[in-house]
């Protein structure tokens, strides 16, 4: 599912690391199963986030393992630095950098061999991971002190800037750094570098992943190149790539191609002895008490010659001598050899057949031979005389090779075993120094949230007694207020039977309640609307010039009241009244006109 929705092939992890990692998903989300965690997975697709937090354990810090990284300067940076040679670039490459701690931990270390400068011009570090979170956060380069309790004080104030929320790595420094995803059981390594850190990277896969993985890292690296790997980490099966610099500390170089060269000829034929000449009785004791099994045949393929060796071997006999040698058993058991003596004749070259297996005639013992099949020659002319064929007898060593290839793969089995245990274990370490982190961060967060609790509780207790003395105040306010409106409409009523009061531009601010019975208007009907636009029986065009008037005169007036008027309007109930109209400006203290009071008195008709 995470292979097919997002892209994630976790097929060469290790299966119990896995298990165990999403077991913890389970556990936490309270699930029985993988069916309701693939369910829960997609109905909540944050989880994949998680998830992926707990399969890719980013555990590192600063300097791990600090006697691996003294040797590392001491032995690895000085020998790559001679071999490189002085302004020549060099490449480094961080596999699995997780947060970007040992990057930083190996810019720090070339740093201070080569001097900043040097390190600008000459130094790229490429840092990868597969988990863009991790990635984001070595990209930031900002690390609290926790992080950098490792990091000696001298080395933090000369590669560390304090910033808000911890300290920055230079900036000046930082841009030599290049962080990248790269998934390495899928994606193509880095080339030409030549120091390779993948420390804790290779124990969470599988063993035929992991292969992959160093072949990769065999051909990333140049020549000479350096890998450095984490302390459960030892390459055991891969000799013929990396060969343990100091095995205890995890430091590796690389095996170069083997050098070739030329091939080695073949004896000159013209040396070997004529063996027809000499002594004929010496010569047949010598091939007689060979302890090699020895065929000699002439130049018409006969058999001319066997020693006593090869009698008994092959079951021949003197009467056998003189036969075509493809007559016989022993041209095609335990080898086929006609063919092979018909090319050696063709090339005067000898032919060597090895390891060949044969089992007896009426026996269960299986002997293994190196046949030569070697053209014999005259030592004047090379003249062809014949061929002789040897059976070197090599049962024992063949059998002791067979002991070794055996006591080999159980002993790589073994190592295999130890190295999978080892791997576990640290595995397991780190596990538990993740979840003992993730706890750590757990109590922070939770002190954090209950010193935020406590602060929130003071604050709202101090928010508290500020709205009761809000409160209080308001209360007094409107107790004041409740006794100004009082005073106010009682002096309302006091001016005259209707009370009617506009602001600058004829809206109504005050509507008594002697106008409400004069007109029928209450005052929500009323008040904000035009004056002019009230539908009451006052004859507005006798009044609004007066109005009008009064409030463009502003300031200029001196006591604010005009004379008042005597207009003929009729009441809510229709009947025609005589009021008397006065008018009187309204404004506080040295402020403009707020606008016009007009009071209106009921006249005795005449």
């Amino acid at each position: 599912m995470l292979k097919e929705t997002r892209g994630f092939d976790f097929t060469g992890y290790k299966r119990t690391t896995l298990t165990r990692r999403i077991g913890r998903r389970l556990e936490a989300l309270k699930l029985r199963d993988y069916g309701e965690y693939r369910d829960y997975l997609e109905l909540e697709p944050e989880e994949f986030g998680l998830l992926f937090d707990s399969l890719l354990i980013n555990v590192t810090s600063f300097f791990r393992d600090a006697a691996a990284w003294q040797t590392l300067r001491e032995t690895i940076v000085p020998a790559l630095l001679s071999a490189k040679g002085p302004g020549r670039a060099i490449r480094v490459w961080s596999a699995g950098c997780a947060t970007g701690e040992e990057a930083y931990s190996l810019a720090m270390v070339l740093a201070d061999r080569l001097g900043l400068d040097a390190f600008r011009e000459r130094v790229k570090i490429y840092a990868t991971d597969l988990d863009e979170k991790a990635l984001q956060v070595a990209r930031t380069a900002v690390y609290t002190d926790r992080h950098l309790a490792e990091v000696p004080e001298a080395t933090r104030r000369t590669y560390f800037e304090p910033v808000e929320g911890g300290f920055a790595f230079r900036r000046d420094l930082r841009r030599q750094l290049i962080f990248g995803r790269n998934d390495l059981t899928r994606d193509a390594p880095i080339s030409r570098v030549d120091l390779l850190l993948a420390r804790n990277t290779l124990m969470y896969f599988n063993t035929e992943t992991q292969l992959n993985i160093v072949r990769k890292f065999h051909f990333a690296l140049g020549n000479p190149g350096y890998l450095f790997l984490g302390k459960a980490e030892m390459l055991l099966n891969h000799g013929d790539k990396f060969e343990p610099v100091d095995l205890r500390m995890r430091l590796f170089r690389k095996v170069g191609p083997p050098v070739t060269g030329s091939r080695v000829p073949w004896p000159e034929e013209g040396t070997l002895v004529d063996p027809y000449a000499g002594d004929p009785a010496l010569q047949s004791a010598a091939l007689a008490s060979g302890p090699v099994a020895q065929l000699v045949l002439d130049r018409s393929g006969n058999l001319a010659m066997v020693n006593s060796r090869a009698e008994a071997l092959f079951n021949l006999t003197p009467s056998d001598i003189g036969r075509p040698f493809q007559d016989l058993e022993v041209s095609y058991r335990p080898a086929e050899l006609r063919s092979v003596m018909d090319q050696v004749v063709a090339d005067l070259r000898a032919t060597e057949l090895q390891d060949v297996t044969w089992r007896r005639p009426n026996t269960t013992e299986t002997s293994s031979f190196d046949i030569s099949v070697v053209p014999l020659v005259a030592a004047e002319g090379g003249e062809l005389l014949g061929v002789g064929i040897n059976f070197h007898d090599v049962t024992r060593y063949s059998r002791l090779r067979d002991e070794l290839e055996q006591a080999n793969r159980e002993l790589e089995h073994a190592y295999e075993e130890l190295q999978s245990l080892n791997e576990e274990l640290e595995t397991t370490n780190e596990e538990l120094q993740s979840t003992n982190e993730e706890l750590e961060t757990t109590n922070e967060e939770l002190q954090s949230t209950n010193e935020e609790l406590e602060t929130m509780n003071e604050e709202l207790q101090s928010a508290n007694d500020e709205l009761q003395q809000i409160n209080e105040v308001l209360n007094t306010r409107s107790a004041e207020l409740d006794r100004a409106n009082d005073f106010i409409s009682s002096v309302v009523r006091s001016l005259g039977d209707a009370v009617i009061v506009v602001d600058g531009g004829l809206r109504v601010l005050v509507w008594s309640p002697g106008a409400e019975d004069l007109w029928g208007l209450r005052p929500e009907e009323a008040i904000g609307r035009q004056f002019t636009a009230l539908d009451i029986g006052l004859p507005v065009e006798k009044v609004l010039p007066r109005l009008r008037s009064l409030i463009e005169a502003g300031l200029e007036s001196g006591n604010g009241r005009m004379e008042g008027t005597v207009v003929d309007a009729v009441n809510r109930r229709g009947r025609t009244t005589r009021l008397g109209v006065s008018f009187s400006r309204l404004r506080a203290e040295d402020a403009p006109l707020h606008g016009v009071i007009m009071v209106m008195n009921l006249l005795p008709d005449e």
